[in-house]
């Protein structure tokens, strides 16, 4: 089968189309990818298929529709193979959507019902899926959603001390994200330190524009620092992370603003952005911090709140194997990785500082020889994810035959 897997995340397009035919090897075989960044602007265009030069440019891409189109138009010019199924990342599909499912009216409606709750990327996802339909007719649509992963959290983890009828009516629980991406990288790292996944336990941090922390015992996600959406939990690019919920009525009052208005704060003009005064780009972080106090303060604060979740799910866990970094920021700054892991030889967590200068954006074990928890760095794959439950979705008796 050959899968068209689209990422759409908050202002950027992350494609891959893959070859997952029957008798093909275990990992899909690439045809084309590509990455279009800082939509909505003088968008940065990078394209890449099998046989051709690559393609990069810088151009006015103002959404998520004219993304998919640009890439669909540039699949077709370069002469790929027109893709059987389309897999789009979703990020939030509630209590309900516990698997991949396939794209219908219906779906389609409880992911835009869910986009309040995931205001940086439910929308993306939708435009993504509605371009593409247009683009391709009746091809079969499989919706593979980050919140699945976490299903398998214990009620003690996933509700909050709100009164319980309250939270039955609204579904107010915690959901977490990120699960296209853990799946991924507990697969690898089970591969890479040959554990079976059933007995696998560990602490994974995606580290990026967003940023989370998974706890995993015996393959099996337990806890994880995103919630009810995604801004709860580590300080990440532009979202605040954890905070006193009394905090969003007081500046409501104080600056005079809807609830929706300090909501789009959080989201938009906190964490790292509002810390520093103005980057999220932690490259440029630790580049400032040296003579910039506060992008200083953004380096330290985003560290910090990782090392104590870290802290915390090893005594939710009662101890791991591992600690596995991805994500931009986990997969390429050694300097973020050090900061996180200081001061936890208590529990055995020690890098060896040569191997973790080493290890920018590939797999690698950079803990000490004689580390007691190892720290692995495992460059995520979040399309071949997509891929492959697209292809268990529509293999599923009573699917339609793309074969």
């Amino acid at each position: 089968m050959i899968v068209l897997a689209l990422n759409c995340g908050s202002s950027s397009l992350k494609f891959e189309l893959l070859d997952c035919r029957a008798g093909a090897s275990d990992e899909p075989r690439t045809l084309a990818s590509g990455l279009i960044e800082r939509i909505g602007e003088a968008a940065a265009v990078v394209l890449h298929a099998a046989g051709r030069a690559d393609l990069r440019e810088s151009a006015p891409i103002g959404d998520h529709d004219a993304a998919v189109r640009r890439v669909i138009d540039w699949t077709r010019a370069a002469a790929a193979p027109p893709p059987e199924a389309v897999g789009h990342r979703v990020v939030h599909g509630g209590a309900r959507y516990t698997g991949p499912v396939l794209i219908d009216p219906e779906v389609m409606g409880a992911i835009e019902a869910l986009e309040a709750l995931a205001p940086l990327h439910n929308g993306p996802s939708l435009a993504g899926i509605r371009a593409a339909r247009e683009q391709l007719g009746p091809v079969p649509m499989v919706a593979v959603f980050d919140t699945a992963f976490h299903s398998t959290l214990p009620e003690h983890a996933y509700r909050y001390a709100l009164p319980y009828d309250l939270s039955l009516r609204h579904g107010l629980r915690r959901f977490g994200f990120h699960g296209i991406s853990y799946a991924f990288v507990l697969s690898r790292y089970c591969q890479l330190a040959r554990v079976p996944e059933s007995q696998a336990t560990l602490i994974a941090l995606h580290l990026g524009n967003g940023a989370s922390a998974v706890a995993i015992r015996n393959g099996r996600s337990v806890d994880t620092s995103m919630g009810f959406s995604p801004l709860e939990g580590l300080v990440m690019g532009t979202r605040s992370g954890d905070l006193d919920p009394s905090i969003v009525g007081y500046l409501a009052r104080h600056e005079g603003v809807a609830v929706e208005e300090v909501e789009r704060w959080l989201n938009e003009r906190s964490g790292l952005v509002g810390l520093s005064g103005g980057s999220r780009d932690m490259r440029d972080l630790i580049q400032r911090e040296r003579d910039d106090a506060r992008a200083r303060l953004a380096v330290e604060l985003f560290c910090y709140r990782a090392r104590k979740y870290v802290g915390a799910y090893l005594a939710a866990l009662g101890g791991a194997d591992a600690i596995v970094f991805t994500g931009g920021i986990g997969e390429h700054a050694p300097e973020v990785r050090a900061r996180i892991c200081e001061r936890m030889d208590w529990c055995g967590l020690t890098l060896d500082p040569e191997l973790n200068a080493g290890a920018r954006g590939r797999e690698s074990c950079i803990s000490a020889r004689d580390a007691r928890v190892e720290a692995w760095v495992v460059p995520t794959h979040e399309e071949w994810v997509i891929a492959r439950e697209t292809v268990r979705c529509l293999s599923a008796p009573g699917a339609p035959r793309v074969y």
